[in-house]
């Protein structure tokens, strides 16, 4: 076949078009635009410009010279030597350790990493952890040193305590009293750990009563192991906790909390061995302010103490839920288990059968707990469910449980033992719907602990701390006969000791045995004759029997032991008055300097004009 010139020219037009068809096809493939240059090759992933803008918002709180963590990432030579390591514990999403799912609760302080900066990370670390052009490092973050909040107002030391080289995480409760002489007012608590590689985090509660010292007392070494004191609890409301790298915030106007003379501070301290003997002596910056608390917030604790998980079980479900009678606004959050919970989380379940989640935590560590305050508080009418679901694994595969071979496992305060606990602070609209709210929830929060505690009596039954908190939860629960009879288990056990007696005494005159109360009160007086408490619960006795005389002896006594005791000078008030006594009104009114507001001493002295 023969073609024409013109022929094979539009043949070889057509031919080159087909070609350069082809080659664009294979360019296109291959990411190549033709008639584009070529891109140009992805900058490198550098500290100055990449990194430490990450690492000084997500890191550096922690990460500082003289900080809580290992080493700082405010330079690039300090963090280039942990560079594989930052890879590893940021790609696993252990660091930083943020625990609550996103979505599930707007917390303050929350440093998570966002997907793209765990991306530029590893992409950095991959990279060869190039430092980069020190022209593009941003400024460093102002980070406070030493008090974060400010000079305190007053600073109270714990006694210095030895920390052994070795062995297991130890929990140690130290009490220490705050020397104030009047009432004073806090608006903000700061606590600083003195050695953040030993001291992993605080809970800080207040003790109005000498419970907690008696136990501290017990222990010849500075502060004790074993159970908190029922009478040690969170302040008007509030939480008192520190974990590394938080500071809490200044309360608002109107939210500060009530500090009485004559209160102890009880911090229990979560210590981690070092390998070689240390000295820790922990502070607490106190910050005051002379207006009273306007309004105070109410505290729930959702939680099950019957708690008994199988050796080996892997899916130990506890769950608990409370309805409010009033509106609420949930200012705060702080979950609590032991080292066996795996994921914990709290709902929000409207009249409507909506729901709102409060938090999610699907891997629990016991290691890294705190307080979630929200950004905004979570409002919620009244008529609302709170409820609680906590998953626990007791098996071999549970790389967190400490008993190894699994086994039984019952709830109790010592870390080897389980909690399940979901504490809620919340504001209510009026301190009427205070009232409400804490009047309707507080015979389930007795009622659950008794279960705890008897639960670990049968487990201890020689212990007295464990008798003498679940005889003060009958009193609550109105129960006298059951509160009497453990009383009498620690007298028993504890046949020299005069609280013991006193205990004893003042369940029976609760129950309105006082023949019985007044011959404890005289055995604990024979034990320990300036025991002005005793003395003080004797007089009251007598006094109500009409023994003015003995009244007499034993509520003076008291007076001049313990001076600034309202309760002994409403008493001693009350004496003078059946005795037509003029400094009858003088009692009621110093009983009203060291309680204000009291109503019973409002009432005596109501009748003096």
């Amino acid at each position: 076949m023969t073609l024409t010139t013109r022929a094979r020219r539009g043949f070889a037009r057509q031919a080159g078009r087909r070609a350069l068809c082809l080659v664009a096809a294979m360019m296109a493939l291959a990411g190549v635009t033709l008639g584009a240059q070529p891109a140009a090759p992805a900058a490198p992933v550098t500290y100055s410009k990449d990194v430490a803008p990450i690492v000084f918002a997500r890191c550096a709180s922690c990460h500082h010279p003289g900080g809580p963590a290992p080493f700082s990432v405010l330079t690039y030579s300090a963090i280039r030597q942990h560079a594989q390591q930052i890879a590893g514990l940021t790609a696993s999403r252990y660091m930083p350790p943020v625990k609550p799912e996103p979505g599930y609760g707007d917390f303050v302080g929350q440093r998570r990493l966002t997907d793209e900066e765990l991306s530029t990370l590893q992409r950095w670390v991959a990279g060869g952890a190039l430092e980069g052009d020190q022209r593009d490092l941003p400024p460093p973050p102002a980070i406070a040193v030493g008090w974060q909040l400010g000079t305190p107002d007053l600073v109270v030391k714990l006694p210095a305590y030895d920390l052994p080289a070795s062995g297991t995480d130890q929990f140690r409760i130290f009490v220490v009293r705050v020397p104030n002489t009047a009432v004073k007012y806090v608006r903000g608590l700061e606590f600083q750990p003195g050695s953040t590689n030993i001291v992993h985090h605080a809970n800080i509660r207040v003790d109005r009563t000498p419970n907690s010292r008696r136990l501290d007392e017990e222990d010849p070494r500075p502060g004790y192991e074993g159970l908190l004191a029922h009478s040690a609890t969170y302040p008007d409301g509030h939480f008192l906790a520190w974990t590394p790298g938080q500071a809490a915030p200044f309360l608002p106007k109107g939210l500060a909390w009530r500090l009485d003379p004559g209160t102890d501070l009880v911090v229990e301290l979560h210590l981690q061995p070092t390998g070689k003997l240390e000295t820790i002596q922990p502070s607490i910056g106190l910050y005051f302010t002379t207006d009273p608390p306007q309004r105070t917030p109410g505290m729930l604790r959702l939680g099950r103490q019957s708690i008994d998980i199988a050796p080996g079980q892997r899916d130990y479900v506890l769950t608990d839920s409370f309805t409010v009678p009033v509106p609420i606004s949930v200012l705060a959050l702080q979950p609590h288990a032991h080292y066996r919970a795996r994921e914990v989380s709290g709902t929000a379940t409207l009249p409507d059968g909506s729901t709102k989640p409060l938090i999610l935590i699907r891997d629990w560590d016991f290691r890294w707990q705190q307080v979630y305050r929200y950004v905004t508080p979570l409002r919620l009418p009244a008529g609302t469910t709170l409820s609680m679901r906590y998953v626990y694994d007791n098996s071999a595969d549970n790389p967190r449980n400490v008993t190894q071979p699994p086994q039984r496992v019952i709830w109790g305060q010592r870390s080897g033992d389980e909690m399940g606990d979901l504490w809620i602070q919340v504001l209510t609209d009026t301190d009427r719907d205070l009232d409400r709210l804490l009047t309707a929830f507080r015979p389930k929060v007795i009622a659950e602990d008794i279960i705890g505690y008897e639960a670990r009596i049968s487990a201890e039954p020689d212990s007295v701390p464990l008798h003498d908190d679940v005889a003060l939860l009958y009193l609550d629960e109105g129960n006298v006969r059951k509160a009497v009879e453990h009383f009498e288990r620690s007298a028993v056990l504890r046949p020299t000791s005069a609280p013991a007696q006193f205990n004893l005494g003042t369940a029976l005159a609760f129950g309105g045995a006082l023949d019985a109360a007044i011959a404890a009160f005289q055995r604990a007086l024979a034990l320990s004759p300036d025991y002005a408490l005793a003395h003080h619960n004797l007089g009251a006795v007598l006094l109500t029997r009409g023994d003015l005389a003995g009244a007499r002896e034993h509520l003076l006594r008291s007076e001049q032991l313990d001076p600034g005791n309202p309760e002994v000078h409403l008493d001693v008030g009350r004496l003078y008055r059946k005795t037509g006594d003029p400094r009858a009104c003088g009692e009621f009114q110093r009983a009203l300097a060291d309680r204000p507001g009291w109503a019973d001493a409002e009432r005596e002295l109501a009748q003096c004009k």
